[in-house]
């Protein structure tokens, strides 16, 4: 589990409750039961009736995934395929065989069995990058979801503090109540900029990220089957790799 999303939405929070508490305010003022079920549900909803269903169902799935999703370190499927790559020059490909099982990486694992079954390269690379496309689509669906609900949130605010100014207008013949009526009538516009900017934005952000970072490693596994497919010299293979990694992922080189 990458601690990147929750301590980002952590510090944002915490620096809105320090701020609030250092100019005197109440922070139980800003937990207000009916704004909150407003603008959350009302949020929600907007987005649900932008989409189809079978995306909607998945917003729980995504929402725990940006939270818990771990990203493989590219290098080290570098260092896995390369020594996939120096053994199958050794000893052919066929030799791989046994070592498949061993292999995490899903993905990884079905190209080296599809090139180990003797799978024509440009049929590997056509399948495997058909998977990367649905996967690219798909994830930026959930991302897209959550992205709309950033852009809903603080509508769905104003429209919770019109609904209270309209309860505060019905109310004026008692003045000694109308300060804290409309100071509640506002929490809702609070509470959708906020969770558009510290929850939506965020994790659609995050969504977008890890699917990167995916589909990118994905890509990287493509190339490497096939380089071990075509019995190319694991240095090599593991120079083309190494190139496109990141560049915080690359090994350093040693400057005279």
């Amino acid at each position: 589990m990458d601690p990147a999303t929750l301590i980002g939405i952590g510090l944002a929070l915490g620096a809105i409750l320090v701020s609030m508490i250092m100019e005197g305010g109440n922070i139980g003022s800003m937990f207000l039961i009916p704004p909150m079920i407003l603008v959350f549900a009302g949020t929600i909803g907007a987005a649900v009736a932008g989409t189809v269903m079978a995306e909607a169902k998945n917003l729980p799935k995504s929402l725990i995934r940006a939270f818990k999703a771990k990203v493989t370190p590219p290098h080290e499927s570098v260092a896995i395929i390369v020594k996939m790559a120096e053994r199958a020059r050794r000893e052919g490909l066929l030799a791989l065989e046994g070592d498949v099982g061993a292999v995490e990486d899903p993905f990884l694992k079905r190209a080296l069995e599809m090139a180990i079954d003797g799978t024509d390269a440009d049929e590997v690379a056509e399948i495997l990058g058909a998977e990367v496309d649905t996967k690219r689509a798909a994830d930026h669906a959930a991302a897209k979801l959550f992205h709309d609900m950033g852009g809903y949130s603080p509508t769905i605010g104003i429209i919770g503090t019109v609904l209270g100014l309209v309860h505060v207008l019905g109310s004026l013949s008692d003045p000694n109540s109308l300060g804290e009526k409309i100071a509640g009538a506002f929490v809702a516009t609070l509470w959708g900029v906020l969770n558009a900017n510290i929850f939506w934005f965020p994790i659609a952000n995050r969504l977008k990220r890890i699917s990167e970072s995916e589909c990118e490693q994905m890509e990287l596994t493509i190339e490497g089957v096939l380089a071990i497919q075509a019995g190319s010299n694991p240095r090599l293979v593991a120079q083309k790799l190494q190139s496109m990694l990141p560049s915080v992922e690359q090994p350093q080189k040693d400057v005279a």
